[in-house]
């Protein structure tokens, strides 16, 4: 009887952290997780983050099913102060989520896990989307080289960053034949 008790005090010491347990992602034992889940880009958001999950870390991380490691982070735009959350998938950047205390106004996916509803991920062409960047399509501020985002088609929230090689004059729309083998390197969802 005293070694159940002992037992018993010990158990949630090793379920906490006192051990290599910690790093066990807990939220993936429960049974509406055996089969899987999907996290999809639609209209509403992704996965589970809407414009109305606030933008703290523990409500992000709770639509999130503890699936990624979340880090915050400010930054300024267009003169005020943006607060984001970068959630990593194996130490590689997934998403990037920013808005105000209250809601969630933009994500990045860069996971190729993730996919809008009609099968578009990261690396999908743009000839497979698109015949024409006209009426679609504009430059694109980018990290680094040139970008075209381009709007969804039949969508009002989401848009695919596209990135390529072109040797055209930045800012400028580079050319349909130029963009056909550019690929999507970001999906963005935008309240």
């Amino acid at each position: 009887m005293k070694s159940l008790r002992l037992l018993l005090c010990a158990f949630p010491l090793i379920l906490t952290g006192c051990s290599t347990l910690s790093a066990v992602n807990w939220s993936a034992a429960y049974p509406w997780n055996w089969f899987g889940s999907s996290t999809d880009v639609t209209e509403q958001g992704v996965g589970n983050l809407t414009a109305a999950t606030p933008l703290e870390q523990e409500a992000i991380s709770s639509a999130l099913s503890g699936d990624y490691r979340l880090r915050s982070g400010m930054k300024t735009q267009n003169g005020n102060i943006v607060h984001y959350f970068e959630a990593l998938k194996d130490d590689q950047l997934a998403l990037v989520i920013n808005g105000d205390k209250n809601s969630i106004g933009r994500i990045e996916v860069l996971d190729s896990e993730i996919e809008t509803e009609s099968g578009v991920k990261i690396g999908t062409p743009f000839s497979d989307l698109y015949q024409k960047a006209f009426g679609n399509c504009v430059s694109a501020p980018a990290d680094e080289g040139v970008a075209v985002e381009c709007k969804a088609e039949g969508s009002q929230h989401i848009s695919y960053l596209f990135s390529g090689s072109w040797s055209g004059p930045q800012g400028l729309m580079p050319s349909d034949d130029a963009l056909k083998n550019w690929k999507v390197s970001k999906i963005i969802w935008q309240q």
